[in-house]
């Protein structure tokens, strides 16, 4: 798991805070999967499933997809209908097609995801925070991530919000050189079980006694209210063009959909403008390259159509 100096606390370069999160991670992080391999690839797939996927769901999907698609190339060369198949149930299947279309820059570069961070952040949906994290977590470089967890504890321990340059800025300088890989694994856990949106279980935590918001009696507002990173509560999945993206994208899956049943297969049969907002639906989807029109006009999954 977690690979760590033994002597901690005879560290001269640690700060006491440093230290006391260090050691946090060494008295036991969560068994997730993704921890247990240094393999660029399998980081970069258990990293864009879990953007917008819970932890408790992606943990069995990320082995079933590493199973099927156990390399760049095997991705690479596979059809998207069978990676949206595995991804299926998962959310934002564009990120399926984002990894497909990585594995086949990566593959056309010699077959190594890069270690850089400007090369990481050349491949499709690979943003700040992505990269950073296989920069930590593959390859063990000193690399501060800022996700949602991040950005949490950072404005509280600043005691306000916290604009994106200064939040990665006050990141990078907390990092303890060498200790990428536990530092940030560390702070991942501690934002997802301690320093939680709402009721934070403050006794106990590492940084308690550095952390501004805690020091002044949690006053309101809560700092992390609009700070950078910090995620937000989503728009309601009902009857929103989300839910009708999947339900069209499941409905192709299964045969094409042809324009008479467009508005029937995306769930808006039957409501105001429904063609209108059913075509809608099919072009974002196939301007994300999921679909694709056929000879015939009907949707299918991209990829299906005979060239000419």
């Amino acid at each position: 798991m977690p690979r760590m100096d033994a002597n901690l606390s005879a560290d001269t370069r640690l700060t006491g805070e440093q230290r006391r999160v260090l050691l946090s991670a060494e008295s036991g992080l969560r068994d997730l999967p993704w921890r247990q391999t240094r393999d660029p690839w399998a980081v970069l797939v258990a990293e864009i499933m879990l953007q917008q996927t819970q932890v408790a769901r992606a943990e069995h999907r990320w082995v079933a997809f590493l199973k099927r698609f156990p390399t760049t190339a095997a991705c690479a060369e596979a059809p998207l209908s069978e990676l949206l198949e595995e991804w299926a149930g998962l959310g934002y299947p564009r990120r399926a097609r984002n990894l497909q279309l990585t594995a086949i820059q990566v593959e056309s570069n010699g077959g190594v995801i890069p270690n850089r961070l400007e090369d990481l952040l050349t491949l499709p949906g690979v943003g700040p925070y992505t990269a950073r994290a296989v920069l930590a977590f593959a390859f063990e470089q000193d690399a501060a991530i800022v996700d949602t967890n991040l950005g949490r504890i950072l404005a509280r321990r600043a005691g306000r919000p916290l604009g994106r340059a200064e939040a990665q800025a006050q990141a990078d300088a907390w990092l303890p050189s060498g200790q990428s890989w536990a530092w940030n694994q560390a702070l991942l856990d501690i934002g997802a079980l301690r320093c939680r949106p709402q009721a934070p279980v403050c006794t106990g935590c590492p940084v308690r006694r550095t952390c501004a918001w805690a020091r002044a009696s949690w006053p309101a507002p809560d700092p992390a209210a609009g700070s950078a990173a910090v995620s937000t509560r989503q728009a309601k999945f009902e009857g929103s063009a989300r839910q009708a993206r999947g339900r069209l994208l499941r409905a192709v899956q299964q045969g094409t959909v042809a324009p008479l049943g467009l508005s029937a297969a995306a769930g808006l049969e039957g409501q105001a403008d429904a063609q209108a907002r059913a075509r809608a639906v099919a072009d974002s989807l196939v301007n994300d390259g999921l679909l694709e029109l056929d000879g015939a006009g009907n949707w299918v999954i991209a990829g299906t159509t005979p060239k000419p």
